[in-house]
């Protein structure tokens, strides 16, 4: 049964489709979403790092600060932190935590659970860990580092940074509250609560957890006691679509609210139905490949850089991906400090093949991994074809996106394409994953940082990220980083192809719909209908 049929017949919406000609509606307080959500392994904040988990995880978990989805320019704002003071030193920062704040267990938000969620990440030193890892936590010092005392938090970091890195990094995922009650009481082994935490929630959020079900569903219920208050839709569903056709032909009919992951061809046809619009936001989602430096051939500069000459760059963005990606060569998203414009290639066979000639590369047989999703397998057949041109055979493989994760994070693949988004708004957040990478060797096993999946060493780069990264002024610090994507775009075995423009196509009645920008997570608390 294929996933349009699955959905049909899914008693999970309560919802009948009828014979008639009508189109259908779903429920006043509740909202239904189509979208792509097979990338999801856990729902515990200390591991998850998936896109379609953040989404759950932002909805269910509050955060010492965290964006208003009503105002995502402002930046972050307090949450269960309702103030904070940072020390003449720098290193310092004093959370006041918010009074009155409850967890869906009735328990109340302390500074304990706060001190203790963000303690319990770095000792499960899950992928995401290096968020919190990267101001000098360890398993053994997190606990005098990060302290609690009455009402108030104390997070010390092992030297200056700017603060408004330090509390962009808190709005990551990882930076999600727990109720430690809940958590102890369901800890197996001493995981913290680890494997209990992975498919139930224990947050103070606008939502909680009913169920989430593999590759199918994720179902989530209003907490009435919101601190903002309680949201409008009092149950959100969102069901694993994968094609863009049946996600389309359910909006259309009223069967489902918002469809995520419409092609142009689809996007075009629905906005062209009655009582359905098209949102439009720029993302800081980045659509890559990247080659696996293990691999003896892919490891050479010509190679890597011949690469760069094999995409088709314009002629992607010009017909499948219309509308939907723009070109883009760096790892910083346009709107990041620091972002630079510059995209110097193009698709250039005979280039490619020299440089291909230089490194003596010929008859190279390779192996791409691709996630299930409609556009990365039209990216990796147009790659195949240009590459085809110059004497390398790529093989597609093509799976779910936890498979192909997987064999990505164990170093097992020639070639990955896939998509990148980032965690924070703050240019570190991709400067420390694709340029930075302090331990290359295997058993280092820092599966959170995409220079270290590919194997690489970064050529000096790992050094200028750690100086990038405490520079006060803003304006040094923009160029810093201008310098070493510069570098980047030369020497890596990243090629960075275009940022995203999601499409969301909706009925009209949907009102306050928010994917997250650049942040890349989207809320549901202040959706009305």
């Amino acid at each position: 049964m294929n996933a349009f049929n699955r959905l049909l017949a899914s008693a999970a919406l309560g919802l009948a489709l009828t014979a008639t000609a009508g189109i259908a509606e779903t429920p006043a307080n509740m909202l239904v979403i189509a979208h792509r959500i097979d990338d999801i392994k856990t729902l515990d904040p200390a591991e998850s790092f998936e896109f379609a988990g953040s989404d759950v995880s932002r909805n269910i978990y509050m955060k010492l600060v965290n964006f208003d989805p009503m105002d995502l320019d402002a930046g972050y704002q307090p949450e269960i932190a309702e103030s904070w003071e940072v020390s003449e030193d720098g290193r310092t920062i004093t959370f006041m935590i918010r009074e009155g704040l409850t967890f869906h267990s009735g328990n109340p938000v302390r500074a304990e659970d706060a001190a203790w969620s963000l303690q319990r990440a770095v000792i499960l030193n899950k992928t995401p860990s290096f968020i919190l890892t990267q101001f000098g936590f360890t398993p053994e010092n997190v606990t005098e580092m990060i302290v609690a005392d009455g009402n108030t938090l104390t997070i010390t970091t092992d030297k200056p940074y700017a603060t408004s890195f330090v509390l962009n990094c808190l709005t990551a995922t990882i930076g999600g509250i727990v109720d430690k009650e809940v958590a102890m009481a369901n800890e197996v082994d001493g995981d913290m609560g680890n494997n209990w935490l992975k498919t139930n929630s224990a947050g103070s959020g606008a939502y909680k957890l009913d169920s989430w079900k593999p590759n199918e569903s994720v179902t989530i219920s209003s907490n009435p006691d919101f601190w903002r208050g309680a949201p409008a839709m009092e149950r959100v569903i969102v069901r694993h679509v994968v094609e863009s056709a049946s996600q389309r032909l359910l909006l259309e009919r009223g069967d489902i609210d918002i469809a995520r992951n419409l092609n142009p061809e689809d996007v075009a046809g629905a906005s062209a139905a009655d009582g359905i619009k098209i949102v439009d936001e720029l993302k800081g989602r980045l659509m890559y490949i990247s080659l696996n430096q293990q691999h003896p051939e892919l490891s050479k500069p010509e190679v890597r850089q011949a690469f760069k000459y094999l995409i088709d760059y314009e002629g992607m963005q010009n017909s499948f991906l219309n509308g939907q990606y723009v070109t883009h060569q760096n790892f910083l998203p346009q709107t990041y400090l620091g972002a630079s414009d510059e995209n110097p290639f193009s698709l250039n066979i005979e280039r490619a093949r020299e440089l291909l000639a230089e490194a003596g590369v010929e008859n190279l047989s390779i192996e791409v991994g691709v996630r299930e999703a409609q556009e990365r397998i039209e990216i990796a057949q147009t790659m195949q074809n240009a590459l085809a041109q110059v004497g390398i055979e790529m093989n597609i493989t093509v799976g779910t996106a936890s498979q192909i994760l997987d064999r990505y994070r164990a170093r097992d693949l020639d070639v990955y394409l896939g998509a990148w988004g980032p965690d924070y708004p703050d240019p570190q957040t991709n400067a420390g994953t694709f340029a930075y990478n302090p331990d290359n060797s295997d058993e280092a096993n820092a599966t959170g940082l995409l220079a270290w999946r590919n194997s690489w060493d970064t050529g000096g780069l790992t050094e200028k990220v750690d100086a990038a990264v405490i520079e006060n002024d803003r304006d040094t610090r923009a160029q810093m980083y201008l310098d070493i994507q510069a570098e980047f775009r030369e020497t890596s075995p990243f090629v960075i192809m275009f940022q995203q423009v999601e499409q969301s196509a909706m009925r009209e009645n949907v009102t306050d719909f928010s994917t997250g920008q650049a942040i890349t997570a989207a809320s549901y608390w202040q959706v009305t209908k």
